[in-house]
């Protein structure tokens, strides 16, 4: 079965470079084709793929691009990754230029296996019915909306604490903390049992690693395996939304509870309802992207925590302030999340020097002209935090931890873009930073905490995630003995 499933795999990427050489002889001739930017194609089909990923697993994206920058032009240069060639725009002025041409020269793209793996959701959509869909959905995760939220996320951020972390001497962070992000997510989407999570959070693990992939949908490949937990997620998540709209008619749930239940009594501005299927594929886009990019900024704030603790203490010293205002047994509301300030930049300054995702696709919609170089329509183009996050010319000492640098205006426009930018800036953004701030809020009181391996390597595949999981060990914190229990919720 083996030997067959390896021979099946040769025969398909066979014919995927036939279909690769052909639309290439195909296009040869046209003029766009021609002052193209400088680059590597790679090997036929794979192109630059395995060294792409070779940096990932190693943790050095940013090697990949800096080497390309240096080595053909910091503003543009060509590869080809997934089967596909693309350029690579660089620095605030590529990214502003991808950010602003939506629609215009360039639109969203992705990799087959994400297309594939979520083909009624927003990923896949382009043009009028992208912008309909994104503000049908953003009308349930803008501030206004999330912010009644915040004493539910607050309650979850305590019971995961008190259940996962208390009375434990050492923890591998990484994984406790999906737990945690998971469990949240499923709450505010889809008002999930707490014994439904588990299964769905496995589920979700192989998902993930398959999602970008070569779209080989053969046994033991990571795409097939993921294709079948995307199915069986697909199918609990249909059980709920058949039991959800019988509640709703019967008025036993609320049109306001949670994105599920808003999704199947909103419409579009032209009274259009989502399919079944689209609010499926929607929800399982949103908890995949509000818990796995959390879970990874958190594991990488806490592995910066442990290693600076002067950055610590000024996180507690302003954690503590917000408590100190609050009643015994009060929750936290959106005014207080307002405050974590100095927080929020330590958070920012995290996703500067180890941002969660790598960056994200367009494909050209027409022929343009970029940096003096002819882009031809059909190519995939790659924006990408690795050519401005760490660039000396933007932040002064990149290498050095300064949270300061979010401090008045911030980074110059464009430089800095853990959540891209523009009409397809994430969806998520202000739901991700109230689940940190309020885990942050929530850990840094109760305890202080040891890195076991001070150098442990952090790779993406394909989030950024710690290669041991960070594994810790904790100290309850010396400054708040007594205050914190007051605040647990039993």
């Amino acid at each position: 079965m083996e030997e067959v499933a390896k021979l099946l795999a040769v025969l398909a990427l066979f014919v995927l470079s036939l279909h690769f050489i052909t639309k290439f002889l195909k296009l040869r001739n046209r003029p766009s084709l021609r002052h193209l930017p400088p680059g590597a194609s790679g090997w036929p089909v794979v192109g630059e793929t395995f060294e792409f990923r070779k940096r990932s697993l190693e943790g050095s994206p940013t090697r990949f691009i800096q080497e390309r920058m240096d080595k053909y032009d910091s503003r543009v240069f060509k590869t080809s990754l997934f089967g596909s060639l693309l350029a690579v725009l660089c620095g605030p002025a590529g990214h502003k230029f991808l950010f602003s041409n939506e629609n215009k020269n360039v639109q969203v793209w992705w990799p087959g296996s994400v297309r594939k793996l979520m083909s009624q959701s927003l990923v896949s959509r382009v043009g009028d019915e992208a912008k309909m869909t994104r503000k049908l959905l953003l009308s349930f995760l803008n501030a206004e909306t999330l912010r009644n939220f915040v004493p539910k996320m607050d309650s979850i951020a305590q019971r995961h604490i008190k259940t996962h972390w208390e009375g434990k001497v050492q923890v591998l962070v990484y994984p406790i903390i999906q737990l945690y992000t998971f469990e949240l997510a499923c709450c505010l989407f889809l008002s999930i049992e707490d014994s439904q999570v588990p299964n769905l959070s496995s589920l979700f693990d192989v998902f993930l690693k398959g999602i970008i992939a070569f779209p080989i949908n053969l046994p033991g490949a990571r795409f097939h395996r993921a294709m079948k937990a995307a199915d069986a997620i697909r199918k609990e998540i249909k059980m709920i939304l058949k039991k959800r709209k019988v509640n709703l008619e019967e008025k036993r749930a609320s049109p306001t509870q949670d994105l599920l239940s808003h999704l199947l009594v909103t419409s579009d501005a032209n009274g259009r309802f989502l399919s079944d299927m689209e609010i499926i594929d929607n929800i399982l886009l949103l908890l995949f992207a509000g818990h796995d990019t959390s879970r990874s900024v958190i594991s990488s704030v806490m592995n910066y925590l442990g290693q600076l603790p002067q950055v610590y203490e000024l996180v507690l010293k302003e954690q503590l302030e917000i408590s100190q205002g609050k009643e015994e047994g009060e929750l936290l509301r959106w005014e207080d999340v307002q405050k974590m300030k100095y927080t929020w930049n330590v958070v920012s300054e995290v996703m500067r020097l180890s941002p969660p995702v790598r960056g994200a696709y367009r494909e050209a919609i027409k022929d343009f002209t970029y940096a003096d170089y002819n882009i031809p329509k059909g190519w995939k183009l790659l924006w990408n935090t690795g050519s401005s996050h760490k660039d000396p010319t933007l932040f002064s000492n990149p290498e050095n931890f300064d949270p300061s640098r979010f401090e008045g205006e911030g980074p110059v426009p464009f430089s800095y873009v853990p959540f891209g930018g523009g009409p397809r800036m994430c969806l998520g953004q202000e739901f991700a930073r109230l689940e940190i701030l309020v885990f942050m809020h929530n850990i840094v009181k109760r305890f202080k905490w040891n890195l076991v391996l001070h150098d442990e390597k952090f790779k993406y595949d394909p989030l950024l995630e710690p290669e041991k999981g960070l594994p810790i060990q904790l100290q309850p914190s010396p400054l708040l003995p007594n205050t914190f229990s007051r605040h647990i919720i039993h």
